[in-house]
């Protein structure tokens, strides 16, 4: 009995100052991550990233202290037409084959109202990396009926300059729009 004392005692004392993390990942089916250009000052162009995957992992319920991060494929561009698709692959824009994917690692989540948060990090695009700033929506946790599993919702909005990373330098501002708008809506599986 003495010996099953000490054996809890450990248990309950290492555990209590160790922390689980939960990571949560991007169900494909029910995310997706979008942008949005001005093309010649007059019309929204719009497109997404068919390959990416995402992960939060947070050891808070209400996620007030997530790490995001999120990794796409360049080459999983996709706006309904072919041909400005190669172009946005070619060397004048994501350059596809030289840098395959894109990348953002979150360094602080920030709470700006219920359920609302900044998110500070680094974009890596095209070679570059600078910090960026994210708006992220917390829509709640449920269970999924169908997978039996915990289920977060996310929605995330921000907009970032060509120009900070010396993307598509070659097309100015009036014919395509320096800001770049991104809304990615997703749902993470713990």
């Amino acid at each position: 009995m003495k010996r099953l004392s000490v054996i809890l005692f450990a248990f309950f004392s290492l555990t209590a100052f160790t922390t689980l993390n939960a990571v949560w990942t991007n169900d494909d089916a029910h995310s997706q991550l979008g942008f949005t250009v001005k093309h010649l000052g007059i019309a929204d162009v719009s497109g997404t990233f068919n390959d990416f995957d995402a992960t939060i992992t947070s050891t808070k319920p209400d996620f007030s202290d997530a790490v995001v991060e999120l990794t796409a494929k360049t080459a999983s561009i996709d706006t309904r037409v072919d041909d400005r698709d190669k172009h946005l692959k070619s060397p004048d824009f994501f350059n596809a084959e030289k840098y395959p994917t894109m990348h953002f690692k979150s360094t602080s989540v920030k709470k700006a109202g219920k359920d609302k948060y900044k998110v500070i990090g680094n974009l890596t695009l095209a070679g570059a990396t600078k910090p960026v700033t994210l708006d992220m929506v917390y829509n709640g946790t449920v269970e999924n009926p169908m997978s039996k599993k915990q289920t977060a919702g996310f929605q995330v909005t921000g907009t970032i300059k060509r120009s900070d990373f010396n993307f598509g330098s070659g097309f100015p501002a009036p014919m395509i729009s320096d800001e770049v708008r991104i809304k990615a809506d997703g749902e993470f599986i713990q």
